[in-house]
């Protein structure tokens, strides 16, 4: 399998999980609330200054659908990350290619190869 087709796997599934199954994760509550819960300290929680944003709650707002919503919301999240992690790659490709260390050890495999 070449890393293009490979790449085009992982997203496709990635955007199945975020799109779809995402809205049969648990209902239950994530260990840190449930350590709050349990030590007692849960009531001390505040809102968060995002609590009113676009995807909070892992739903889309607006939108009236539970099934849609969350989905939608898993398939931004899945975008946003591979925007970054993409940017990232490119940025650190680029950083490493054109690093004077990389250039000269090249330089010297180009030279034993001909």
């Amino acid at each position: 399998m070449t890393t293009k087709r490979f790449a085009i796997l992982g997203v496709l599934v990635a955007l199945l999980v975020a799109g779809v199954l995402s809205f049969y994760a648990s209902k239950s509550p994530d260990g840190l609330e449930h350590v709050a819960e349990t030590k007692g300290f849960s009531q001390t929680e505040t809102e968060h200054h995002t609590a009113n944003g676009p995807l909070a709650g892992y739903e889309a707002r607006g939108v009236n659908s539970p099934h849609l919503s969350k989905g939608i919301a898993g398939v931004i999240g899945v975008g946003v990350t591979g925007v970054v992690m993409g940017g990232l790659v490119l940025l650190l490709r680029r950083r490493a290619a054109s690093s004077p260390a990389d250039a000269s050890h090249h330089d010297q495999q180009h030279d034993r190869q001909h």
